[in-house]
């Protein structure tokens, strides 16, 4: 099985079953959802779903703590390249076998300002990220996105969607739900809510509205749950 770690906001951390660790949206240090430092995290893999600082606040740094491959768009895997960070580019709709499973980006209609260092040459569309992991399980990480017709495309093809739900700048509840419509998946952790008051939500009224839809996990900063 694989054991998922939530760090808050939007960041997870991964261990697959062949051992691959991967981290999702690297964001710990001014996160005020988590007090884990970016020194306690171990990667193999770090996924970034776009350049907002709320998703790589922490990507240097741990990519010089790890050494890990950076999977992303093209635009920010040729930014950490030129860093000289291991990365492996790819883009919306496109799909790359790993040790660990098949990484496909899909559509996740958001900002797209690089906020790195220099980052301003290397703005890119943002992404969700639907991993298909060799053990079997199939798993979705939406990004911070709004709710787009696309979604039905992944209908039976996600176990497990990360979906954001704090509103104003992603999905709120309400169209996370109908997400849930669209998707089917057996189980929903909802994300990307009350790290700050602009985005604080009613997790429980949400969890009430997708009813016998899915299964809701309702994951606390540093818990952790496999699947």
């Amino acid at each position: 099985m694989a054991k998922l770690t939530f760090h808050g906001h939007a960041t997870c951390s991964i261990e697959a079953d062949d051992g691959s660790k991967l981290v999702i949206d690297p964001y710990f240090s001014d996160n005020p959802a988590t007090k884990l430092a970016v020194e306690d995290v171990e990667a193999d893999f770090i996924l970034v779903t776009h350049g907002h600082a709320d998703h790589v606040a922490d990507l240097i740094p741990l990519a010089e703590k790890t050494n890990a491959t950076v999977i992303s768009t093209f635009e920010i895997a040729a930014y950490m390249e030129s860093k000289g960070f291991p990365a492996s580019p790819q883009h919306i709709g496109g799909g790359v076998q790993f040790p660990f499973g098949y990484v496909k980006l899909t559509n996740s209609p958001h900002g797209g300002i690089v906020q790195l260092p220099g980052g301003e040459a290397f703005t890119s569309v943002s992404a969700g990220v639907l991993i298909n992991f060799a053990s079997g399980q199939r798993f979705y990480h939406a990004g911070d996105t709004g709710l787009t017709m696309d979604m039905q495309l992944l209908k039976g093809k996600v176990d497990v969607a990360m979906l954001p739900i704090g509103d104003r700048f992603t999905m709120g509840p309400e169209d996370a739900v109908r997400a849930v419509e669209f998707i089917e998946p057996e189980v929903v952790i909802p994300m990307h809510y009350d790290t700050w008051p602009l985005i604080v939500q009613d997790v429980g009224a949400f969890k009430a509205a997708v009813g016998d839809r899915a299964r809701v996990e309702i994951m606390m900063p540093g818990d952790v749950w496999e699947f």
